[in-house]
Order: structure tokens, then sequence, then C-alpha cells
């Protein structure tokens, strides 16, 4: 069985350098693409209702507990999400009718308009967070992040 990284050497921490580590450089690259996110899409949407949105587009109409596991959102987060975009008539919930216990999240039209909008708006922000790096690089770390994720 591995150890813990607490169990590690106390020598270890005279090699560390902050800037080198993975978590401190995931969330500076993080931050830096919330802002350009932000920018591109002002108050209209927020990362997560963005993913939402996108998702269901692609899957059509989903179980709330499917959704949040495809976009990556706990149970309470994607709950609220999907509230927010109900009030603003971007998603309708109903019951499955195949299990009255199970909600079911579906794009209106609206929303269906809003996904579109986006898409073009969307891809110009990943362009502008990969834009440092070169196509073999860009496919490199995307396929070096899905492998961590």
């Amino acid at each position: 069985m591995a150890s813990s990284p607490r169990e590690k050497s106390a020598d270890a921490g005279s090699a560390y350098a902050l800037d080198e580590q993975i978590g401190f450089i995931l969330r500076k690259v993080s931050q830096r693409h919330t802002s350009i996110f932000a920018a591109a899409f002002g108050n209209d949407l927020t990362p997560p209702q963005w993913a939402v949105l996108a998702k269901l587009h692609e899957s059509g109409p989903t179980s709330q507990n499917q959704l949040g596991r495809l976009v990556a959102l706990d149970a309470a987060t994607n709950k609220g999400v999907v509230d927010r975009l109900a009030t603003r008539g971007l998603t309708e919930t109903s019951p499955d009718p195949a299990d009255a216990r199970r909600v079911l999240v579906a794009l209106t039209d609206a929303g269906r308009k809003e996904v579109e909008r986006g898409f073009p708006i969307a891809a110009a922000i990943t362009e502008e967070t990969l834009a440092p790096l070169d196509a073999t690089q860009r496919a490199q770390l995307i396929a070096l992040l899905k492998a961590l994720s």
C-alpha cells in the first residue's frame, strides 16, 4: 500500500518549491481560464451554468442526478445551477415517465438558442486559454489532463 503524502520524509521539504507543484499550477491556470471565461460571457453565464447547458445540448434530457455527474457538480450545486437556469427560462424539469422519483432536466427553446449562441464564444475561450501552446502541446495537455481526471 502506498504511503500518504504526510508520511513522506521531512527531508522532502527542503526540495519543495510551490511554483513547481501541480495543485498550485492548476489553480493558476484555472484562475486564468475563469478570467477569460468571465470576460467573454460577462454576467450571462457562469462556467457551471455553461457546462449544464452544453451537456444538455449534447445529451438531451437527462436526470438531474446523472447531469450532475456528467458535469462534475455535487448534487446541491447542480440543483442550484439547474434552478437558476430554469428561473431564466433556459431549462425545464419534469418527472421521468419511467420513474416518477427521478427528475429530468431539458433545455427549453430559449436554452437551446443560448447554447448555440454560446458555442463560438466557448470555442474562443478555449482558444485563448490554450494560445501559449502549439497544436501538439495542446493535444498533449488535453490528453494528460483527461488521464488525471
